[in-house]
C-alpha cells in the first residue's frame, strides 16, 4: 500500500535549483522535494510521499493523518538514517 506521511517543513532551500527541504515527521527529520508545493512555507505541513511533498496540510489533518498512522503502525519506514546536522544546507 502507498501512504503519504504528514511531515512539518522546518527548513527550504534550492539543490542544483530543485526547492528541497528538512521536514519533521514527528521527531525524525528527512530531506524531501518540494518542487511540487513552491508555495510553501516554514512550519507549514506537507503531505509526502517516497520523498516528494505532493500537498500542503492544515496542521489538524496533518496531526489527525499521523495519529491514524501511528495507530495503524504504518511509520516504520520513518526509523531510518535521518538527515545528519553537518550535512544541512
Amino acid at each position: 500500500m502507498c501512504l503519504g506521511v504528514p511531515g512539518k517543513v522546518e527548513e527550504t532551500y534550492r539543490e542544483h535549483d530543485v526547492l528541497m527541504g528538512k521536514v519533521d515527521f514527528g521527531g525524525v527529520c528527512r530531506r524531501v522535494c518540494l518542487e511540487h508545493v513552491p508555495e510553501v512555507r516554514i512550519g507549514e505541513y506537507v503531505l509526502v510521499h517516497v520523498g516528494y511533498a505532493l500537498d500542503r496540510l492544515d496542521e489538524a489533518e496533518a496531526l489527525r493523518v499521523f495519529e491514524l498512522l501511528a495507530s495503524l503502525d504504518e511509520l516504520g519506514d520513518l526509523a531510518g538514517p535521518e538527515v545528519p546536522e553537518d550535512q544541512a544546507p
